[in-house]
């Protein structure tokens, strides 16, 4: 696990095998950005040239190496790209930040420690570089034997200092301890969404869930078949019917003495999708291990407030299952009376997520809590809609859609506000049941958020984020942001709950 540290230390005589300065994109070529001044005047204050003949522009994810000057102890100088120049009297934005610090120890791996001498104008700014510095350090190797063989990879980078910090000023302290909180836990989904499923089946991820909410201190329930059956959860039974591996629903609920609120964070854990007797195309199915992505963020976040202390309730929904074809799985046609007593025609097994969501979705209504919020890998039209870095949100109350979009862009997770057309309702009509779980093709993921909406108990306040794009990258890294797994809507969930918890959210 990487370990982030305040320095007041000067860069020269910091052992590290590595020393990490910012360098901005300007009108006439590279710029050295602050934080960086002793390291450019032991280079005669010519580092901006030095790169510049190297070739470096300052572009945002653009790194250039070269040897540290005579009298350092650590043995080289990254320069990381931060983008454009900030306009006059303005600063780096916190994302530049982030992304900027991400690449930096994503480009050390294998290094026992760096120091990270970015622009840090307060306690925000050391916060941010150093999020962005865990999330780019991750590496899932739970599988490779990177000891024995250079060939899996190195290990992450091992320490990160941050120069120009303030050890013992109370603000920036306390910046690092809620980077290194929420970076650990999104690190804990990212670990989730990348394990393979045949060792992730729903009982053991909700083991791991159990585990983590005793370590923090958060009570836990898990309700297995036997339980789900007797409490008439036939959305999640009917998703999970098909698998060996039996579904669960688990229950997570952190509170604090101090709280007056109350939200509810439910997570669609389809520890592996193969669409059922709707069987998924070929070449659709190999990432389907991400389809618990959702679940995942909610762990994450619920132990991330824990580990905070935050003065809000926060409630987990975990809903489990795995999407199997087989002889006892739910078939097209079918027909389930799901938790909160409506009845579902199944159309199309393939559009599982949504089942599932609906009974925790109606277990967490019945608490009563001021806000709800799920989470979901639900539909490819939101993909088609949105690409693979954006998620969108729906929301049953226009102004709670707009504050989560805040919350989304301030943590730096892209979203987008979509509608909840009601004219698409009719296209979910059933002549068997009170709803099917499909309806017209064209806005499937806006179809997808009207079927939720009728499982949230009347009066309370619900958005839907359907991160179907940007949980899991196929592509190359970038920024802070991994290959695999990427933990998208930790950090939103977790900024909610802190605005809930003073008073600002709404």
């Amino acid at each position: 696990m990487t370990a982030l540290t305040l320095s007041t230390a000067a860069a020269p005589g910091l052992r590290a095998d590595a020393i990490v300065v910012g360098v901005a994109k300007g009108g006439k070529g590279p710029v050295i950005a602050p934080g960086a001044e002793a390291v450019d005047k032991a280079y005669d204050g010519k580092l901006a040239d030095v790169l510049g003949t190297l070739g470096a522009s300052g572009a945002e994810g653009e790194v250039t190496k070269l040897p540290a000057p005579a009298g350092f102890k650590a043995p080289i100088v990254v320069a990381v790209g931060l983008g454009a120049l900030p306009e006059k009297d303005e600063t780096f934005g916190a994302e530049s930040l982030r992304r900027a610090a991400g690449v930096a120890a994503r480009t050390l791996a294998g290094a026992k420690k760096a120091a990270f001498a970015l622009p840090i104008e307060d306690a925000a700014d050391a916060g941010a570089i150093g999020e962005g510095a865990l999330l780019g350090a991750y590496s899932f190797d739970a599988y490779k034997d990177i000891g024995k063989d250079a060939k899996n990879g190195k290990a992450p980078l091992g320490e990160i200092a941050l120069l120009g910090g303030k050890p013992r000023d109370a603000a920036y302290k306390a910046a690092v301890a809620r980077a290194t909180a929420v970076s650990e836990e999104l690190n804990r989904a990212r670990d989730l969404i990348n394990t393979p499923p045949n060792d992730l089946n729903p009982e053991a991820f909700a083991a791991v869930a159990q585990a983590a909410a005793e370590e923090h201190g958060i009570k836990v329930q898990v309700l297995d078949e036997k339980a789900l059956e007797e409490g008439g959860y036939g959305g999640i039974l009917g998703v999970g019917i098909g698998s060996a591996a039996g579904p669960r629903l688990v229950k997570l609920t952190y509170t604090h003495e101090a709280a007056s609120k109350h939200l509810a964070f439910v997570g669609k854990g389809i520890t592996y999708d193969s669409g059922g007797i709707s069987l998924k195309p070929a070449g659709h199915n190999e990432t389907m291990k991400c389809d618990m992505s959702g679940a995942a963020a909610v762990l994450a976040a619920v132990v991330a407030a824990a580990r905070l202390g935050l003065e809000v309730n926060v409630t987990g929904w975990l809903a489990l299952a795995e999407n199997m074809p087989s002889g006892t799985a739910t078939r097209p046609g079918d027909v389930l009376r799901m938790y909160s007593g409506k009845t579902v025609e199944v159309l199309n097994t393939d559009a599982e997520g949504r089942l599932v969501l609906a009974d925790a979705l109606w277990a967490a209504s019945a608490e009563k809590p001021d806000a709800i919020v799920d989470v979901a890998t639900l539909t490819g039209a939101m993909m088609l809609a949105l690409g693979n870095r954006t998620y969108g949100i729906m929301a049953n109350d226009d102004a709670f859609r707009s504050a989560v979009h805040e919350a989304a862009e301030e943590v730096g997770e892209p979203a987008w506000p979509m509608p909840l057309p009601d004219h698409l309702k009719k296209g979910m009509e059933s002549p068997t049941a009170d709803i099917a779980n499909m309806g017209e093709r064209y806005g499937g993921g806006l179809v997808a958020g009207l079927f939720l909406r009728e499982f949230v108990g009347e009066g309370i306040t619900w958005a839907h984020l359907d991160i179907a794009g940007p949980a899991y990258n196929e592509g190359g890294p970038f920024g802070y942001t991994p290959k695999g797994g990427t933990g998208t809507a930790v950090r939103t969930l977790v900024r909610l709950a802190e605005l809930t918890a003073v008073g600002d959210l709404g």
